[in-house]
């Protein structure tokens, strides 16, 4: 279903039944990221194509698309489906518009799982930097196109266990990728970028709710990150999955979903998954 967000329509869908889980995807995903796993789940699912992704509108004005604006769309989104509080589940990208949104919006988060994210960069320089980077990216986008995008994406570090994955799962990925468009990435990149969000690293200390974070064996950056804000977060917990890179939900997609349907069902029943 179509959902008009503070003058941009959102394209939204709803699964299952129980607790609220607000489930957000990562750079060049979309409400697609979670159709595999869906079936393990045990809750309500609102799956929501981001800003400039999937069937959602791609606004030309990058400003539109701030990561607290972004929350701020995800809190309206809750109002209209009268829903008071939720789960949150972000990747990447996402994972950072979930952190963005619970320190926005605390009261309306029960719990938060992380896979593979950041609460941004700590110091200026770095933030200016990866500004730079993305603006440069931003630009390669629209420049070459989506198709040229995709392979170039595909390819980078980040990704290389994915190479390791059945060809048919690959090929589902990229036709994914794909049905993004370059207005809609440029400007992901440009106001979503890592270096574009606010540090949030010292409210950490502040959450209330449970929180998990996820991230792959194969992936040192982020199990460093997970280590460091699940010790921050006064009710944290850190989790490194085995045989895994960055996108956990796609290379140990059963694995993925039964740690986070026992996570949002009994906190403690985590602690015997590791």
């Amino acid at each position: 279903m179509k959902i008009n967000l503070n003058d941009v329509m959102y394209n939204v869908e709803q699964s299952g039944s129980g607790f609220p889980l607000l489930l957000l995807h990562g750079f060049t995903g979309s409400i697609e990221t979670w159709y595999p796993f869906l079936p393990i789940l045990k809750s309500q699912n609102i799956m929501i194509d981001l800003l400039g992704h999937g069937k959602t509108e791609s606004p030309s004005d990058s400003n539109r698309y701030d990561i607290q604006k972004a929350a701020e769309d995800l809190n309206l989104l809750l109002d209209q489906l009268d829903i008071e509080k939720t789960d949150v589940l972000g990747y990447s990208m996402g994972g950072r518009l979930a952190i963005t949104f619970a320190v926005l919006f605390p009261n309306r988060v029960r719990k938060l799982i992380l896979e593979s994210t950041t609460p941004g960069l700590k110091r200026d320089f770095d933030r200016k930097e990866r500004r730079e980077r993305d603006a440069k990216l931003a630009n390669k986008i629209l420049s070459e196109g989506v198709e040229a995008f995709v392979r170039y994406w595909e390819n980078i570090p980040l990704f290389q266990t994915q190479l390791n994955l059945p060809d048919q799962v690959r090929e589902r990925i990229r036709n994914q990728r794909m049905q993004n468009n370059c207005m809609g990435l440029s400007n992901s990149l440009l106001g979503m970028g890592t270096g574009s969000q606010p540090s949030w690293w010292e409210t950490l200390p502040t959450w209330s709710f449970p929180t998990l974070f996820l991230a792959g064996e194969w992936d040192e950056k982020f199990c460093k990150i997970g280590i460091e804000v699940a010790s921050a977060v006064p009710n944290g917990l850190f989790m490194k999955i085995k045989n895994a890179g960055h996108a956990i939900h796609v290379e140990e997609t059963e694995k993925f979903g039964t740690i986070v349907s026992e996570f949002l069902s009994n906190d403690k029943v985590v602690e015997k998954l590791k």
